[in-house]
């Protein structure tokens, strides 16, 4: 039997949104009802990050430690660190070294008496503004300029989804999402329609099944081994 020998089915937001609407009971029948499937899907994106991580919209990223500047930008669409060190010497396989610098809250942050104090960064706040996220270590960072740091702060981040975008654009999701946002998508259109109101509670329920399903692969696979700890009786 031959096989297609293809592995990339993909899904443009159009397609997305006919499929949920005949899903939810009824077709995509003007430009209308393709609006207010996008404005559907981007809530239900929203809601997803919400639930927690989402692997596909982890990436990392690398900012220069300036001497005597404490405060500095992430991209605007992050959402939260999830990891963070802080490395000296780097690009020689002799010297670097990833160092760690413990996250505060900024109760703890606003209670450190000098503010100015100069060194290693051993500690970091993170500002989760909606527009303008930023970090703020302490100490403030002893020397190193822009183009010539001696620490660089690394970080794992979790950013946004993107937006629906127009209706030739794909999702920005992993493959794996697709059938819980097509099922999340159909249960969302089916709450605007009073006609649709009857089959709200199946369609939640293929909703969150389809999405735990693809939130259980969505998983880190590395071993978790704990160590029991060792009392010592006198």
């Amino acid at each position: 039997m031959t096989t297609s020998g293809t592995y990339d089915f993909n899904m443009e937001f159009t397609e997305v949104a006919e499929e949920a609407w005949e899903r939810a009971g009824r077709e995509m029948r003007s430009g209308y009802d393709l609006r207010t499937a996008r404005r559907s899907m981007n809530l239900l994106t929203i809601e997803w990050q919400n639930r927690g991580i989402n692997m596909w919209t982890i990436d990392s990223g690398t900012i220069n430690l300036i001497q005597g500047t404490a405060t500095y930008e992430l991209p605007a669409d992050t959402i939260d660190l999830l990891e963070h060190v802080i490395r000296t010497g780097a690009g020689s396989y002799s010297t670097q070294s990833d160092l760690s610098i413990s996250r505060i809250s900024v109760s703890t942050y606003s209670s450190i008496p000098n503010k100015l104090t100069q060194g290693r960064p051993i500690q970091v706040y993170i500002d989760r503004a909606r527009d303008n996220p930023t970090f703020t270590v302490w100490p403030v960072p002893n020397q190193g300029t822009l183009l010539s740091p001696y620490y660089q702060f690394i970080y794992w981040r979790m950013r946004r989804i993107q937006d629906a975008g127009s209706g030739v654009q794909t999702p920005d999701m992993n493959f794996r999402f697709f059938p819980a946002l097509v099922a999340g998508l159909a249960y969302y259109i089916a709450q605007k329609d009073p006609e649709l109101a009857p089959r709200i509670p199946m369609l939640q329920a293929e909703y969150e099944r389809q999405f735990d399903l693809a939130a259980g692969e969505d998983r880190e696979k590395a071993a978790v081994r704990f160590v029991p700890r060792t009392i010592m009786l006198r």
